[in-house]
């Protein structure tokens, strides 16, 4: 791969170093602020070689490019755009001012909840491989070593609420060591253990406000909510003081009235008020599930991949821990498992049926991480693409979304799915992978019908030799030869008709060359494709015209009819769009002849040098009739 030449190319895509706020990139894929997203060139970019996926989140343009490649393309890309590599966390910063509040907030949650998840992926696996192995030898269960691991297995668990404060201190600007504390008062052994007060232990009033509302003395075992709210006020406080108390006093009274403060209105306020409302949610979520036949997992199950795409998936984690936290049954992972592996089973059915190479090529590897749980690549470089892949999807998710119900599958962790899931969900795994089996299938089946390689026959990513096979295909009847030779110093007929000088074209800017020197068509039909390999440089929104600019050079506007702009794209389609490649001979716009004489319009279609500067001399070629790329104009370097 020419990491330089992909490089430059994107940074053309999005109009240029200048419209580039920040470029950072993770394991898969740059990640950029833009100035202007009108700017973007979208479908050129998708069309890159090396780039398999192009979407907007969080304020941010992903180019999704790949582990191994990503790093690569970024040096240059930088180098390219002359601004200084940035982190992640600088490019989230610069674009969550463009968010709205709520996808805001969800982010917020998600910059939380995601550097903690190993931590419960490790326990959780391990937690998961004891339960199969005490089944598979029960005599296990009592020795010493089990004893030993079991406990390691449940220990980011007990200390969730210390996790959870350490990074939404770090999120929210404060000392972690202060949000440690708070998370450590949230469950200090002299409140009553949650999980033994919710099995009927006896507790004590901890607080009265007023006689009216006491609180009792009960841990925070297994909340997620209220702990990120205590330290989100806890920050505020820190900050608030870093600025007003002298810096003499400032390293004593500081940490001490944050920790006072907070830890009072944790215990008080905060913890009891936003513990019933992660209850409420948690129970509406778990309802949710349980809905008879299926039904709730059904649903979430097809709307899952939507939410990704939007952005908001991160609140499923609160969602997840929670359960965890509550009793060790993560049932929202196999509705995850279900959605990601049924994308992953569409894209791999483009896969299988397309005949566009390089989009086999994307699918391919695409649907194959999706069932490792990676599904960016498969939903945003495929399903979301070409819109019909990504409905299957959703079907299949639901699916099997409704199996992992009726089943009562569950895990004992978070962050895994796919393939990797199966360690967690030793307890049920007959029925994860019944679950995985008919979100794939169901997907897989339902992609392959509906899906029709004409979605990608004007796709900048085919390769030359698919590009010409399609350009031949479409233009057959033309009898285009692709094979004979061409001379860089002509342009080829884009449309077949009558050859005509450009002191007759019925237009006086076209007739004086006000615009540009060259020869116009009176077309024979409603067709217009490329004289030559190039790239769209500019496509009018009513298709009337089309500017090109050539490999060889040549920048060309070809104009159907003449004042043709007053029918508002009426009677043209365009078959190719603004900043994409083209073949030569592969169609570029089609329009109604018999529609647009019959509105009054002349269709004489002008082919115009636009830059005749470059050229000593340029001079019509053919007379008389001109089929698909015979040559129109001559022109001599000078």
């Amino acid at each position: 791969m020419d990491y330089r030449k992909c490089a430059l190319e994107i940074l053309t895509g999005i109009g240029g170093k200048e419209n580039l706020a920040s470029a950072a990139h993770c394991a898969t894929r740059l990640r950029l602020v833009i100035a202007d997203n009108g700017k973007v060139k979208k479908s050129m970019l998708e069309g890159i070689d090396g780039v398999k996926g192009v979407f907007e989140a969080a304020g941010q343009l992903q180019i999704i490019i790949g582990t191994g490649t990503v790093n690569k393309v970024y040096d240059e890309f930088i180098a390219l755009a002359g601004v200084e590599a940035a982190s992640k966390e600088d490019v989230k910063a610069a674009a969550a001012a463009q968010a709205p509040w709520y996808k805001r907030a969800i982010k917020t949650l998600g910059d939380i909840f995601v550097p903690i998840i190993p931590a419960i992926v490790a326990t959780g696996l391990l937690n998961g491989l004891l339960g199969g192995l005490s089944k598979a030898f029960p005599g296990m269960a009592d020795s010493y070593l089990f004893g030993l691991l079991d406990m390691f297995s449940n220990t980011a668990l007990v200390f969730l609420p210390i996790l959870i404060a350490v990074s939404a201190a770090k999120i929210f600007g404060g000392n972690i060591f202060l949000g440690a504390v708070i998370g450590m008062i949230m469950i200090h052994p002299n409140l009553v253990n949650a999980w033994s007060a919710g099995s009927g232990a006896e507790t004590d009033t901890l607080w009265s406000w007023f006689g009216l509302w006491n609180i009792q003395n009960t841990g925070y075992q297994g909340h997620v909510i209220p702990v990120v709210i205590a330290v989100l006020v806890m920050c505020m406080i820190e900050k608030k003081l870093h600025k007003v108390v002298p810096e003499t006093f400032d390293l004593f009274v500081t940490p001490l009235v944050s920790v006072l403060v907070t830890g009072f209105l944790t215990l008080t306020l905060i913890g009891p008020v936003f513990s019933q409302l992660e209850t409420w949610v948690l129970s509406g979520a778990k309802a949710l599930i349980a809905i008879p036949f299926g039904i709730g997992a059904f649903i979430m199950g097809g709307v899952y991949a939507p939410t990704v795409v939007a952005g908001v998936h991160h609140m499923y984690n609160a969602i997840e821990l929670a359960m965890l936290a509550d009793n060790g049954m993560n049932t929202w992972m196999p509705i995850a498992t279900a959605a990601n592996v049924a994308q992953g089973a569409a894209a791999l059915a483009v896969a299988f049926k397309t005949r566009n190479k390089k989009l086999r090529s994307m699918a391919l590897p695409a649907s194959l991480s999706a069932f490792m749980g990676i599904t960016e690549p498969a939903i945003f470089g495929v399903n979301v693409r070409y819109g019909k892949p990504l409905v299957a999807g959703m079907i299949g998710g639901a699916c099997g979304a409704a199996v992992a119900s009726l089943m009562k599958v569950y895990a004992t962790a978070n962050g895994v799915t796919g393939i990797f899931g199966f360690l967690i969900t030793t307890e049920t795994f007959v029925g994860y992978l019944l679950t995985f089996v008919i979100a794939t299938v169901v997907a897989f089946v339902i992609s392959y019908l509906i899906y029709r390689d004409e979605e990608t026959a004007a796709d900048n990513g085919a390769d030359s030799d698919s590009a010409n096979k399609a350009a031949t295909e479409q233009s057959a009847e033309a009898a285009i030869d692709l094979n004979r030779a061409f001379d860089d110093n002509c342009v080829y007929a884009p449309l077949k008709g009558t050859a005509v000088a450009m002191a007759d074209v019925p237009d006086e800017t076209f007739a004086a060359e006000v615009l540009g020197m060259g020869a116009a068509v009176d077309p024979a039909e409603g067709k217009v494709v490329a004289p030559a390999d190039g790239e769209v440089s500019t496509l009018f929104d009513t298709h009337h015209a089309i500017g090109l600019t050539l490999d060889n050079g040549m920048e060309l506007l070809i104009h159907i009819g003449i004042n043709t702009v007053e029918l508002n794209g009426e009677g043209f389609t365009a078959h190719i769009a603004d900043g994409e490649r083209f073949k030569r001979g592969q169609t570029l716009i089609t329009f109604d002849k018999a529609f647009i004489e019959s509105k009054g319009y002349k269709t004489v279609t002008p082919v115009i040098i636009t830059n005749p500067d470059d050229y000593a001399e340029v001079k019509k070629a053919a007379n008389g009739t001109v089929e698909f790329l015979d040559k129109l104009i001559e022109t001599k370097k000078g």
